[in-house]
């Protein structure tokens, strides 16, 4: 393959939009976050298609294989298109539990104000954090 098929992994990374701004991107192959097989990946390393990438981002192992190498960021419907996601499942099950507990708030009718002391008891036990 040659190099004109490939493209920087940092650029990659932000162009397909799985991190907001190149320099987080840069920031995640500094520290180390993202591989391809057993090898840590610099900011400055190629990737082409078929490569298939690591990315821990946010807890979370994330796996990718490029189809496309992009070099400028596009819109998220053509981003999709530029990889597959090969995370297993009980990965992005995890993933799926942590962005749902952060979307569950608690709901009180309008107009009833602060919950009483026995309300919040009550409450607090039917989260299971007292006994």
């Amino acid at each position: 393959m040659s190099d004109d098929t490939k493209v920087r992994v940092d650029k990659w990374l932000w162009s397909v939009r799985i991190y907001k701004t190149r320099s987080q991107a840069t920031e995640a192959c500094r520290k180390g976050h993202v591989s391809q097989g057993d090898t840590i990946l610099k900011s400055a390393a190629r990737v082409g298609p078929g490569d298939i990438i690591q990315v821990r981002k946010g807890g979370f192992n994330r796996i990718f294989k490029v189809l496309k190498p992009i070099e400028k960021r596009v819109g998220a419907a053509l981003a999709v298109t530029c990889y597959e996601d090969l995370t297993p499942a009980e990965e992005l099950q995890k993933y799926e539990r942590w962005f749902l507990a952060g979307k569950a708030g608690e709901y009180r009718e309008k107009g009833t104000g602060r919950p009483t002391k026995k309300e919040r008891r009550l409450i607090e036990k039917l989260k299971g954090r007292r006994e």
